[in-house]
């Protein structure tokens, strides 16, 4: 079994995690990968799907924040123009987010045949990092069928580390990918789940900090890393909760995300894309009009410090898994990036 941070004694925060520790504590939510993993090829795509039903006719509420936009995201404005989210969230690179949004667009067709017809078009959600180190990203080898693969595949267990988008992606220097955490809310009138799942692809490797530990520049002494590089990374950052919350909620608690981002080393550079997407499961909004007043449930604003803690921890953590469960990979031209997780062990760094 892959260890995740917490199996190195690191726990982060103080609230509890849900029952997988992962973005799919949040029911109905399910993600899956496709990767590709073919000599100078290192790429592939994830997918979070979330609910299971039809989610051009019942939509979620949703909002993005964007901490830094060196990105080439699609379907952002709708997003917070209207304050739903329609389409399962696809991340792969960066030169694939065109066929990628053309597969999910053709997935959207098919489970729906009024768009386009007797309704309106479709608003695909598709964000991507850059892995051209270790992927021949110009190759562009990413299809339509490793698309719909990822969502077809879908389920609740979530792979980290150096799967699907985040096979070629790197995290302070080292390698990284997806990783996933969650927390539990309790509140007077229930308790809730948040979850969190990153791509993560920053930061250089004196900057990283484990549970408040300057791991990173313990590890750059170690291996005596001479030239510090530039970062000039991403990070995707997908927050699901069953909170009852509207979009401006929703939009408050995902900036929040930040917190976790820098307590893990992150100085948010400007090279870097920094892209948060929340959606709550709690209310289903109609795709078409009902002819009655809609009413939609939401916390009190005194209850929105929990989320804001819940957020950071868990996308602290979430960082923290994409980088301990990533294995070594060798790429395009032999580029190559080590495991965070064989380094530690082989310099005998402690986390704790």
């Amino acid at each position: 079994m892959t260890r995740r941070i917490r199996d190195y004694g690191v726990k982060i925060g103080r609230m509890q995690t849900g029952e997988e520790n992962s973005i799919t504590d949040v029911k109905g939510v399910t993600v899956g990968h496709t990767t590709i993993d073919d000599g100078p090829h290192q790429t592939g795509v994830t997918a979070i799907l979330p609910h299971q039903g039809s989610l051009f006719k019942d939509k979620l509420i949703a909002s993005t924040h964007v901490i830094n936009g060196f990105g080439k995201s699609m379907g952002l404005i709708q997003i917070n123009e209207l304050g739903t989210l329609e389409t399962p969230i696809i991340l792969t690179n960066t030169l694939s987010i065109g066929v990628a949004a053309d597969a999910l667009i053709d997935y959207m067709l098919e489970h729906n045949p009024e768009i386009g017809r007797t309704t309106g078009t479709v608003n695909p959600v598709v964000c991507e990092c850059n892995d051209m180190l270790l992927n021949d990203i110009r190759g562009k080898v990413v299809r339509k069928e490793h698309v719909l693969n990822a969502i077809h595949n879908a389920e609740k267990h979530v792979e980290e580390g150096s799967v699907g988008a985040g096979r070629g992606m790197l995290c302070y220097s080292l390698k990284g990918g997806i990783g996933t955490s969650s927390r539990m809310i309790p509140l007077d009138h229930g308790t809730y789940t948040l979850g969190v799942l990153v791509l993560s692809n920053f930061g250089i490797l004196s900057d990283l900090m484990v549970g408040g530990n300057p791991v990173g520049e313990k590890l750059k002494q170690a291996i005596l890393q001479e030239r510090e590089e530039r970062d000039k990374g991403s990070i995707i950052i997908v927050v699901a909760t069953d909170l009852p919350v509207s979009e401006r909620q929703m939009h408050r608690i995902i900036k929040r995300s930040v917190t976790g981002l820098s307590r893990t080393g992150s100085i948010i550079t400007s090279g870097s894309g920094e892209v948060v997407i929340g959606f709550s499961t709690h209310t289903t909004i109609p795709h078409h009009p009902s002819g009655k007043i809609s009413s939609i449930p939401v916390i009190h604003e005194d209850d929105m410090d929990d989320a804001f803690r819940a957020i950071g921890e868990a996308t602290e953590e979430a960082v923290l898994n994409s980088l301990v469960t990533a294995s070594h990979v060798i790429g395009r031209d032999g580029h190559e990036r080590p495991a965070f997780k064989d380094l530690i062990e082989k310099h005998q760094i402690p986390l704790i």
